[in-house]
């Protein structure tokens, strides 16, 4: 279990042992969205310090901080199924290929407010989001082979 702490910082909890397993000291602020990877690798973290935190949970360790743009409000993270891309939903939608760079990608500006949660369909064909405009999109994914 992942636990949001008071104090800006990440708890993972082992419940069969009935302790933390791991305490990353993550933002400059509350916690605004979180996400792991469904392969268990990754956890993405966000918070109102525009910055996305990328853990390795193998390592338990940050291994990439992706800065946003100044005053970019993350309202959503989701990794696809492969754990090789993920999608960030606030003032656009955005998708960064997770590697040693975490290079964007992709990025649409097709809400007219902020995008609040964003979700691959299977295979990454698709991605989709939900907006505070009360509209769902759908997009088109640049191709994973």
């Amino acid at each position: 279990a992942v636990v949001s702490t008071q104090s800006t910082g990440v708890k993972i909890w082992d419940f069969k042992e009935q302790k933390s397993a791991a305490n990353f000291p993550s933002h400059g602020g509350p916690i605004s969205a979180l996400a792991f990877s469904e392969n268990g690798y990754y956890l993405a973290t966000s918070a109102d310090d525009e910055v996305v935190k990328l853990w390795d949970l193998r390592k338990l360790k940050n291994f990439k901080t992706i800065t946003l743009d100044d005053k970019y409000a993350v309202k959503s993270l989701t990794f696809d199924n492969s754990g090789h891309y993920l999608a960030v939903a606030g003032p656009d939608v955005r998708v960064y290929q997770i590697s040693k760079q975490c290079d964007l990608i992709q990025t649409w500006k097709a809400h007219t407010q902020d995008a609040t949660a964003v979700k691959f369909g299977p295979n990454v064909e698709y991605l989709s989001s939900v907006s505070n405009d009360r509209t769902l999109k759908f997009y088109s994914t640049p191709s994973t082979a």
